[in-house]
């Protein structure tokens, strides 16, 4: 049976021997792709610590061995990367795999859904949890529900299959009380789906305390039990310090680690503003409003360098990117707005360096990026140079060559919000206790505080977390 002959090679590229959870997802999977309904959806629902990555990549190696094509998207640009790392082939965003740009545009791109043209191709796309069903920005990508012109896009092509992977206690899209691609109500206008959940922590990791943390959470979440959560900081990998001792253990872990292996995770633009001021003043001794030598994190995806650098080892700058800013040569007001043209070295990808203009307005507003209304302001006032050429679609396409209105835009990378951070890994996570006030214990909160662990692989430090959170009595 063509079933047999897939499990069999999956079990053949399996890096370890299978738990009982992941035997039956893998017999779920082969059936899946033996199965000629090539609409059916299959859902994968995989906690932490359970082995989920270790089965897609076995997945993805076995599919390439039997020459079955594997297309692998993610939502942001850091989960792709974190996808194409340990599945070992290229991902891409969805964004970019499923729209093209449409041939007229206004004052920001506008893209339409592209057309499948792959056979007999399997689509994986990890980090489902965070595919949004609606937009808060308009129609700007498609139909502005990615989900459902995901599923339209793969169905387009012929006899291609699609694979979504989440974990469904991680936080929903911004703005979303659920993860609509992990709900069984919202798939089901899409036809049957085949579920599987891999709930069973691996032997490899039950000395973990991140993982025997995130799944107590995980399990309050799943018997509906919103209350303060107990940790248990006996664990070398999970302990709690208080604000004093922050600096100090940072400048250890900085030390240790590297400044691109950790990082502070908090509840708003606002709160990771004051932590960065305060690490780069403190910890850094940072003297200028931004110098050589600091760590930057890209906030809005960037396709402009990456394409017009041939040897750049990367098709795109992706939102979520952490850079080290290796050199400025020159300050700049244009369009007002305030620029630098800097040499940014990227530690992800062996510290290639590339030459790139950087927005200095975005570095410290509120905002998670430039907003529309500044959006539009730079636009328009970029537009102004180019009023000498007729034809609305050339000067448009011209516009977007432009350097300065294509220039990265960046916040510093010390600390960061969790919907910032999610799809990411550091070696080390400090979570930031500020969004815990006297408040009842939510849902939501639970879901923040999984989603903030889940992000370090080696260890995390708890800030400023008060006594409720320990004592189990």
């Amino acid at each position: 049976m063509l079933s047999t002959h897939i499990s069999h090679q999956i079990y053949a590229k399996l890096s370890v021997d299978a738990t009982f959870s992941q035997k039956k997802i893998i017999e779920k999977l082969s059936f899946w792709l033996a199965d000629d309904d090539y609409r059916r959806l299959f859902l994968l629902n995989g906690y932490a610590g359970t082995g989920k990555t270790t089965i897609i990549s076995a997945l993805v190696a076995a599919l390439k061995e039997l020459g079955i094509k594997t297309i692998l998207l993610a939502p942001t640009g850091r989960a792709a990367k974190v996808l194409s790392h340990y599945a070992n082939t290229e991902a891409h965003t969805i964004h970019k795999r499923i729209y093209r740009e449409r041939s007229i545009a206004d004052y920001e791109s506008k893209f339409s859904l592209d057309y499948n043209k792959e056979k007999g191709a399997v689509f994986i796309v990890d980090e489902a949890s965070m595919l949004s069903s609606s937009s808060s920005e308009g129609a700007v990508f498609g139909s502005g529900d990615l989900l459902d012109d995901l599923v339209q896009y793969v169905r387009s092509g012929k006899e291609c299959r699609l694979m979504l992977v989440g974990d469904d206690a991680q936080l929903p899209p911004v703005g979303s009380d659920i993860s609509p691609a992990l709900d069984p109500i919202s798939l089901s206008h899409y036809g049957d789906v085949e579920y599987a959940t891999m709930d069973e922590v691996v032997r490899q990791t039950t000395d973990s305390g991140i993982l025997f943390n995130a799944t107590m959470i995980r399990c309050m979440l799943e018997n509906r039990i919103h209350e303060i959560p107990h940790f248990d900081c006996s664990y070398p990998d999970f302990q709690s310090i208080n604000g004093g001792e922050l600096l100090e253990t940072l400048q250890d872990c900085y030390d240790r680690y590297g400044r691109d292996e950790t990082i502070v995770i908090t509840r708003s633009n606002k709160r990771a503003n004051r932590y960065n001021e305060g690490i780069r003043r403190y910890n850094l001794s940072a003297e200028e409003e931004i110098e050589s030598g600091d760590m930057l994190m890209i906030v809005k995806n960037n396709y402009h360098y990456a394409e017009h650098d041939k040897e750049s080892p990367m098709s795109f700058v992706a939102n979520g990117d952490v850079v080290r800013l290796k050199r400025i040569r020159r300050f700049e007001e244009f369009y007002g707005f305030r620029f630098i043209d800097a040499t940014l070295q990227f530690p992800d990808y062996d510290d290639y360096q590339m030459d790139a203009k950087v927005m200095l307005d975005t570095l410290s507003s509120e905002s998670p990026s430039l907003t529309r209304e500044q959006s539009k302001e730079l636009f328009y006032e970029v537009e102004k140079d180019y009023l000498d050429i007729k034809s609305k679609s050339k000067r448009y396409r011209e516009i977007r060559e432009n350097p300065y209105f294509n220039a990265m835009q960046v916040k510093f990378a010390y600390a960061v919000t969790c919907h910032k951070a999610q799809g990411g890994q550091w070696s080390v996570v400090f979570v930031d206790r500020c969004l815990f006030g006297d408040e009842p214990m939510s849902k939501d909160m639970l879901r923040w505080l999984y989603t903030a662990i889940t992000r370090a692989t080696e260890r995390v430090y708890l800030v400023n977390f008060d006594e409720r959170f320990f004592d189990a009595e």
